[in-house]
């Protein structure tokens, strides 16, 4: 139960992934009004794909907004309008590591930063891998590096801060929990 109401919302801001806009509030028992900045983004997939021997395929790929590479899973943004999350994972997975998943599980869906962002994620699980062709369709894509990472060295990755990109972990460590044997 909300205890607010949106009132109205103005457009600020318009880009090739995001809309900003400023949106008015008021508290239900008729409160002072308040304003909030919007991001809204068309919402994300990410996928673990693992091999038969406990590897997951990641990529390191620039990040403009923190102008440094990181260490994640494949993933991109929803921009294909109706298509399914599982399609867009897969497509993904594709795009950038060349890989296509013979089984898919969703491992959690959840929001992003919700404080300031309607960006809404899925993240699945990609088992039975085969290698198909792979293409890349940004700068980014194109300069990233695949890199082979044991599943069970994840843990230790994430206390010595060499793996920080939260879909990453979210997906890695659900992972851990889903292939334990």
């Amino acid at each position: 139960m909300t205890r607010f109401r949106k009132l109205a919302e103005d457009h600020v801001y318009t880009g090739s992934l995001i809309s900003v806009g400023r949106g008015t509030f008021q508290s239900v028992d008729g409160g002072e009004e308040f304003g909030r900045d919007l991001v809204h983004h068309p919402g994300a997939v990410s996928i673990v794909p693992v091999d038969d021997d406990r590897t997951v395929i990641m990529v390191r790929q620039y990040r403009a907004a923190i102008d440094a590479d990181l260490l994640e899973i494949p993933a991109g943004k929803r921009d294909v309008e109706g298509e399914p999350p599982e399609e867009t994972a897969q497509r993904e997975l594709q795009e950038e590591v060349g890989m296509r998943a013979g089984r898919v599980q969703k491992l959690a869906e959840f929001y992003n930063s919700p404080g300031f962002s309607d960006e809404y994620s899925y993240v699945f699980l990609g088992l039975d891998l085969s290698p198909v062709e792979s293409s890349a369709h940004s700068p980014e894509e194109a300069a990233m590096e695949i890199e082979r990472v044991p599943l069970d060295e994840v843990p230790m990755l994430i206390r010595i801060g060499r793996l920080v990109d939260a879909k990453s972990i979210i997906g890695l460590c659900l992972a851990l929990e889903a292939l334990k044997s």
